[in-house]
């Protein structure tokens, strides 16, 4: 079995002869054996905490164990809110959508982008649509695509599907971070030139 998938060692469960120990205040207190180690963990009514086994020598520290835990359980919750989960979204157009309509959900898919996620813009076609020409349709969802305020890449092209025709984007956040500094640079640029005569 691994050691990492092995729980962590405290007090008289460590098996190593000698260790490299932090104090309770996280002083370095050297490569001590394990017995001294024990000994400093008690003198100061506290457990000695493998952290790192794999090391060597293993690193061991003197605190509470009841704190350790809680510290673990913190950093993984924090591990756990930054690896969120991104999902695809799905954004809906016709060949009828009015210009403002467009806008609204290009916005709308701005926002998801910024999120971290896909999205799937899909031009849905029905009745007479269907028979219209294909470079027609596919220019009317690129057109689409294009009015989304947000930078992104595509990840998966504009092809057929089973209601019409649909494109899967992803943001590009370092071409997003290119527009917005140069979107500040003109912010600043202007009241120069304004006052100028």
């Amino acid at each position: 079995m691994s050691n990492y998938l092995e729980k962590t060692r405290i007090n008289r469960e460590i098996r190593a002869k000698e260790l490299r120990v932090i104090g309770a205040q996280g002083e370095n207190l050297g490569v001590l054996s394990t017995i001294d180690a024990l000994k400093e963990a008690e003198r100061t009514g506290l457990d000695l905490i493998e952290i790192s086994p794999n090391a060597s020598p293993p690193v061991a520290k003197v605190m509470d164990y009841g704190k350790f835990q809680y510290e673990q359980s913190k950093k993984k919750s924090a591990a756990r809110a930054k690896a969120k989960v991104s999902e695809t979204k799905e954004v809906q157009i016709k060949v009828g959508t009015s210009e403002n309509d467009m806008l609204l959900k290009a916005r709308k898919a701005a926002e998801w982008l910024a999120e971290g996620h896909r999205v799937r813009a899909e031009l849905f076609l029905k009745g007479r649509y269907k028979g219209m020409g294909e470079t027609f349709l596919k220019t009317r969802l690129e057109k689409f695509l294009l009015l989304i305020p947000y930078a992104f890449k595509v990840s998966g092209p504009i092809a057929k599907c089973p209601k019409g025709y649909a494109a899967v984007v992803e943001r590009d956040r370092a071409a997003q971070t290119q527009r917005e500094r140069q979107k500040d640079h003109e912010l600043s640029s202007q009241p120069a030139t304004a006052t100028t005569k």
